[in-house]
């Protein structure tokens, strides 16, 4: 492998280098008080939605179990804020449909201290101790895909794994909370990546970080010299989107590429977000869950833009009364949780903050206008797709069958699966076609065909 690409100025083919808006990165992380009431979905990761394991009317401190894990694919959810379940019932989410969700009032003069979880000595425990503890506290992936550390720390019978790849790039314009966890909370990314290593038994890491962020880079590596690990690095890659992507990364660091159809951990390495390293180097230690994190509000619609410690399940419309957004729809057109480029467009202001939420922009009615009042020309074959497509697609033919419902097509010829949504394509396309959007119909027209399809019926011995 060619470890460290980036000397050379290698990266990734392809790819565009939208503007950055990261207007945040010099503000320090400010802390967001209680909402009136906290929504805390059962289903806010990837796999089966936990099981409630409290009643209404029953009061809980922050920090305290109020969910249960249902099965290996499935993470425990805990209280945010001491008071009283107030309900436990349908609630909207950014996915659009209603979930079962845990409705909690927090008492006024409640503290924004945990109260549960017990201080343990995490540089003894196993590396199954460890994956259990991961578990224990609820932890998705931070960055935006929620899928449950734990599972994603576990390597398979089968596998071996050398190199852990923590992902700090964070390319999506605007959002700039994995920039700031850098700065701020490097000592405890450092103690999350030792833990990491001995669970997944890595025995060297690497931190990939944009170098649009050289004082991340700094602070990272001071952190790593000041615990002692010569077997960890930290990095600057080119900024170029989508380098966050974990194929991407890998083949800017090592100039590897990831199989079709596997994941890193057939190429010996496990890749996590920065966010998520420093949440188990910080509660691990304290033996503490999830409760909040780190959001990123900003937007041309937002009067005071940063970096904001959110407790998990606050409704979007606190936040942008906080943050001074306003909640009129006339002037707030259009609210996107993540980023502008993979983020999730939300209507309902009562949507709660959950823990794949990494950004809430704010948007105008002005801003949009101009994207908004451009008409959708068919496609006239400029190419631009094909060249900014970081996985080496054709967006172009894969949009002309879309739009003729060829999904089956898409799928067994043209890579569809490949797709990961990045948004590449749509962003340059001159005749503004929809090119993601119809990629998403076609990939969900294809889940519900592969559902309902009638089993094989099992080989008969004659």
């Amino acid at each position: 492998m060619k470890l460290l690409n980036f000397l050379r100025g290698e990266t990734f083919a392809r790819g565009i280098h939208p503007p950055e808006h990261k207007h945040t990165a010099a503000t320090p992380i400010r802390r967001l008080p209680w909402a009136d009431e906290l929504v805390v979905p059962l289903a806010q990761h990837i796999g089966k939605p936990a099981q409630a394991v409290v009643r209404v009317g029953q009061e809980v401190v922050r920090g305290q179990p109020i969910a249960k894990a249902d099965g290996w694919l499935s993470v425990p959810h805990h209280a945010p804020a001491t008071g009283v379940v107030k309900a436990i019932e349908l609630r909207p989410t950014a996915r659009g449909p209603w979930t079962p969700s845990i409705v909690i009032r927090p008492h006024a003069a409640a503290t924004q201290e945990d109260l549960w979880g017990v201080a343990r000595d995490a540089d003894a425990m196993t590396p199954d101790e460890i994956l259990q503890a991961v578990w224990d506290a609820g932890l998705v992936g931070l960055g935006g895909a929620a899928f449950p550390t734990h599972a994603k720390l576990k390597v398979p019978p089968q596998a071996k794994v050398h190199t852990l790849v923590i992902n700090g790039c964070e390319c999506e314009p605007y959002l700039t909370c994995d920039h700031r966890t850098m700065v701020e909370e490097a000592t405890a990314l450092v103690r999350g990546i030792a833990l990491s290593m001995r669970a997944t038994g890595a025995v060297r890491a690497i931190v990939g970080i944009e170098d649009n962020k050289p004082d991340a880079v700094l602070a990272v590596k001071a952190a790593i010299a000041q615990a002692g690990l010569e077997n960890v690095f930290a990095e600057a890659v080119p900024t170029k989107y989508p380098q966050g992507s974990e194929k991407m990364l890998i083949m800017s660091l090592f100039g590897v590429e990831i199989p079709s159809g596997q994941l890193p951990v057939s190429l010996g390495m496990v890749m996590n977000n920065v966010g998520t390293m420093a949440a188990i180097g910080k509660l691990l230690p304290a033996g503490q869950g999830l409760t909040e994190r780190v959001v990123t509000i900003a937007g041309p619609g937002v009067a005071r833009p940063g970096d904001y410690r959110v407790p998990l399940g606050t409704p979007i419309s606190f936040v942008l009364d906080w943050a001074g957004a306003p909640r009129d729809a006339t002037s707030a057109c259009q609210l996107v949780l993540g980023g502008p480029m993979m983020g999730q467009a939300v209507a309902a202001l009562d949507t709660p903050v959950t823990k794949g939420v990494s950004g809430v922009l704010v948007f105008r009615r002005e801003d949009m206008a101009e994207r908004d009042d451009r008409r959708t020309y068919p496609c006239i074959k400029c190419g631009q797709c094909v060249e900014s497509c970081p996985m080496g697609l054709n967006p172009s033919a894969l949009g002309m069958l879309a739009a003729k419902r060829e999904y089956d097509e898409m799928g067994a010829h043209y890579h569809l699966g490949e797709c990961f949504e990045c948004g590449c394509c749509t962003y340059v396309c001159p005749s503004n076609i929809p090119l993601v959007q119809q990629f998403r119909v076609a990939k969900q027209v294809l889940r519900e065909r592969a559902a309902s399809a009638p089993a094989a019926p099992a080989a008969t011995r004659s």
